[in-house]
């Protein structure tokens, strides 16, 4: 049978792309992309000539067994996202899991992601932290929050800077406004920022300069951590 690697792509600056990815892509019989367009852009950067299928949220539950039947049929596969590693707030789980089912083999290759960057860059502890991606829109957003309310460990969220600050001000009547954050965007690009402080005083920061680009959310768990000076990078 084929394999099915998992293979991550920049968030942002294009030299974070690994030998192996790019050595991987050129390899296998098929690149599933997220959007044929992102990835074909990546692909030409890199001079990648493969063939590209869609594989996305939308379609991966009709797509994914017919794939499961090409990796049988001896196809080795790759899975990409339009930024970082499929599966984490991305498409991936759900095809991963179907061929680990079938008794194919599924290799995730290491690379970029904006989790990890974002919470060793935070100053908050790291050495344990629980990821929550994007919180549910709607319904279940406020059980969910209160759920963490009393979280040890540094949480992690994902969030568009649309809605970046409702979410601080939530986060602020739950957690308390006294709860050191630091709120990273734009993780390897030329604009990378982080800022860090209480979460009243980055929901300031951000009353004043509106935010832009990608956003993760570092939020200290319930342990008294000691406030964060206020700061830019």
């Amino acid at each position: 049978m084929g394999i099915l690697y998992i293979v991550p792509t920049p968030v942002g600056n294009m030299e974070d792309m690994t030998m192996r990815a790019i050595r991987i892509l050129k390899e296998v019989d098929l690149v599933l992309a997220e959007d044929t367009r992102t990835s074909g852009k990546l692909l030409k950067h890199y001079d990648i000539q493969n063939h590209l299928l869609s594989h996305h949220k939308f379609n991966e539950h009709g797509t994914s067994a017919g794939i499961v039947e090409r990796l049988k049929a001896g196809q080795s596969i790759a899975l990409i996202s339009d930024a970082g590693t499929p599966g984490i707030s991305d498409p991936g789980f759900f095809l991963a899991r179907e061929a680990a089912k079938a008794g194919i083999t599924v290799q995730t290759l290491p690379g970029a992601t904006a989790c990890i960057p974002a919470v060793v860059s935070s100053g908050l502890p790291c050495d344990r932290f629980c990821f929550e991606g994007f919180l549910p829109q709607k319904k279940g957003r406020q059980t969910q929050l209160e759920a963490l309310k009393e979280e040890r460990r540094t949480m992690v969220f994902y969030e568009s800077p649309y809605r970046l600050l409702k979410t601080l001000q939530q986060f602020a009547d739950v957690f308390g406004p006294d709860r050191p954050v630091s709120v990273a965007r734009e993780i390897s690009k030329l604009h990378e920022e982080h800022v860090r402080g209480t979460l009243e005083e980055v929901i300031q920061h951000f009353k004043e300069v509106p935010p832009r680009g990608e956003i993760v959310i570092v939020v200290g768990g319930d342990n008294k951590n000691k406030k964060l000076k206020t700061e830019r990078i």
